[in-house]
């Protein structure tokens, strides 16, 4: 008569325990990256330097959208630029590989060098810009600056300074004051400018916005 004999159980194999440091290592990575941008943020705010840029004129009810700004500026249309000593420089230096009537290659970065404007009111005058180039200038007076912008097509130049968040409780008043900022006479400068700080490598964060004689900070 046969038996059933029980076979002996084979130990399985151990699965090692994962290393800690496959888990630290991707969250301290993404961590960093998320603040990084606040950290540049708050490094332009304290060692930047104060400028003044003009706004392109602006129907209110594109400016505001939801609780966002969008803003184009003086210095954003190509058309402001290539009157400017550097930009015919600018265009060799960045031929357009399709020769579709665009000025520049996409892509392309540039910085505008702006010179402050003395103002006799209470109100910041806007910057003027006096020269355009396609390399950081190494020797800038002690009233200019280097803001770095990039062609993104559309004949449109893009410096990160076109769309910001304000305060709800700010939206109606601005609405308001630019509604009145538009019975301005045509030939006389807009009267909404905005302030920025600029850091030692051209890259701009908004700190203030004009509309006539009221500063709303962001």
């Amino acid at each position: 008569m046969e038996t059933n004999q029980a076979l002996p159980l084979q130990n399985e194999p151990s699965q090692k325990p994962i290393a800690l440091w496959r888990f630290v290592v991707p969250l301290l990575i993404q961590t960093a990256i998320i603040l990084a941008v606040p950290a540049q943020s708050v490094y332009t705010l304290v060692t930047g330097k104060t400028a003044i840029l003009q706004t392109l004129p602006v129907d209110p009810y594109d400016l505001l959208r939801g609780y966002s700004v969008t803003l184009n500026y003086q210095i954003s249309r190509i058309d402001n630029l290539k009157k400017l000593p550097g930009w015919e420089d600018l265009v060799k230096q960045n031929p357009v590989p399709d020769k579709r009537g665009e000025p520049l290659a996409q892509g392309t970065n540039l910085y505008i060098i702006l010179e402050e404007q003395k103002s006799s009111s209470g109100i910041p005058q806007a910057w003027k810009p006096v020269r355009v180039s396609g390399q950081f200038p190494t020797s800038l007076a002690a009233n200019q600056i280097a803001l770095k912008g990039q062609y993104s097509g559309y004949n449109s130049i893009t410096y990160g300074l076109e769309t910001y968040y304000i305060p709800e409780d700010q939206r109606n008043n601005i609405n308001n004051d630019i509604s009145k900022a538009r019975s301005i006479k045509p030939g006389q400068p807009q009267p909404i400018v905005v302030e920025v700080k600029v850091n030692a490598q051209g890259k701009a964060i908004p700190i203030n916005m004009w509309v006539r004689d009221r500063k709303y900070h962001f």
